[in-house]
């Protein structure tokens, strides 16, 4: 496929009326020029600015598919596949579904032990027919150190693609002011906030101390070393927190919440990831530091998509538009800095023998995917593209 006309992304520059061919699955030619000449599909990309396929590190998506209300369940491979058009058509193509070992206590709920042995396993046999390349993001929960075997032996079969470490007790991490927890959690499930009071406190008995929430968290993170794993962090919200994080081999933070946090992981070459919602709204749903705040102090590496794959492109060329960051440096936030933090080094630029994974965006006050693409094939291709 030759694809004309086009604006072209590249790490540290931008082509205006380039072309990208794509052969085999891997981006063949990148051309500031005239295009060559080539008697295969040939598409007319003008007015559109090509950018590398997004990766998404870190998405929540794929349990509200699955139980989209309480108690309100639909087939795995239904909620797998409506995740992954949804991924498609906001550019992504690489993507790793974030799924909670957290709470097997409560085996009506998605993050029940038996629920997640079978998302697990239907996603693992439902990705080599997937539009994007979706994988698995284990979010361990180190106050419920209950989920330590299962994790372990999903890790051990190979079935666990990223692990993070987190801690969600109320006091410290996201959720630093406790009154600020309960409000939000007493909105986000509708309940009166005496019964997330009567709850919070069970939860903090059951908890115990810091470090002893951490210490089934030292052998989890030690065999996700051995596999390979990238490994990341979760809220950190003190200079302890991040030494405590890096003693254990995470090379990445995800959603600090202080800047001092942040810029005491960039100290530890950690990577730095915020969330695309932060980035888009302008400041943390949760009250912690804003996305902008910390890019405009240059202590973020990426963006990740948390609960709205959408954001990650409009956040991109939203810095770009308000002049906070260049084209290049915005885009890289989606594409060569999750890229780089997940080890994946043959995706999240456009150059030449890298895999052709692309997104097709109509810039504008609201930019629009238009196509996305996957090792050269189409994965995502609107009305818009029909005509060309």
């Amino acid at each position: 496929m030759l694809i004309t006309n086009l604006r072209v992304v590249l790490a540290d520059a931008v082509i205006e009326g380039g072309a990208l061919l794509l052969e085999g699955g891997r981006i063949a030619g990148v051309y500031a020029g005239d295009a060559p000449r080539h008697t295969g599909r040939r598409v007319n990309g003008v007015g559109l600015t090509a950018i590398p396929g997004i990766i998404d590190l870190h998405g929540d998506m794929l349990e509200r598919e699955i139980e989209p209300r309480p108690g309100s369940f639909f087939p795995v491979d239904m909620a797998v596949h409506e995740l992954d058009k949804r991924l498609a058509a906001a550019g992504v193509t690489t993507a790793y579904a974030a799924l909670s070992f957290w709470d097997v206590d409560r085996p009506e709920s998605v993050r029940g032990e038996a629920m997640v042995q079978q998302v697990v396993r239907e996603l693992g046999r439902m990705r080599p027919d997937l539009l994007t390349d979706l994988r698995i993001h284990a979010r361990f929960e180190v106050s419920t150190p209950t989920v330590a075997p299962l994790l372990a032996e999903l890790i051990e079969a190979g079935q666990i693609q990223m692990l993070s470490l987190m801690d969600h007790t109320p006091g410290q991490g996201q959720y630093r002011n406790i009154e600020q927890y309960i409000s939000f959690m007493a909105k986000w499930r509708r309940v009166d906030p005496g019964h997330i009071e009567e709850e919070l406190r069970e939860r903090l008995a059951k908890a115990g101390d810091l470090m002893g929430r951490w210490g089934i968290a030292r052998d989890i993170a030690a065999l996700a070393r051995d596999m390979g794993l990238p490994i990341a962090s979760h809220d950190d919200d003190t200079l302890e927190k991040v030494d405590l994080v890096s003693s254990l081999g995470a090379t990445i933070s995800e959603f600090p919440v202080t800047l001092e946090a942040a810029q005491e992981a960039r100290r530890r070459d950690m990577h730095v990831i915020m969330g695309g919602p932060n980035a888009l709204r302008g400041g943390s749903h949760s009250g912690n530091i804003s996305a902008r705040e910390a890019i405009d102090a240059g202590v973020v590496d990426a963006l990740a998509a948390d609960y709205h794959p959408a954001t990650l492109v409009q956040a991109a060329f939203g810095l770009a538009a308000s002049g906070a960051l260049g084209l290049p440096a915005a885009v890289a936030l989606v594409s060569a800095g999750p890229a780089a933090a997940l080890g994946l080094d043959d995706r999240g630029r456009i150059a030449e023998g890298l895999s052709a994974d692309l997104a097709l965006v109509e810039d504008g006050p609201r930019p629009r995917v238009r196509a996305a693409i996957r090792a050269g094939v189409p994965i995502y291709w609107d009305a818009a593209m029909a005509g060309r």
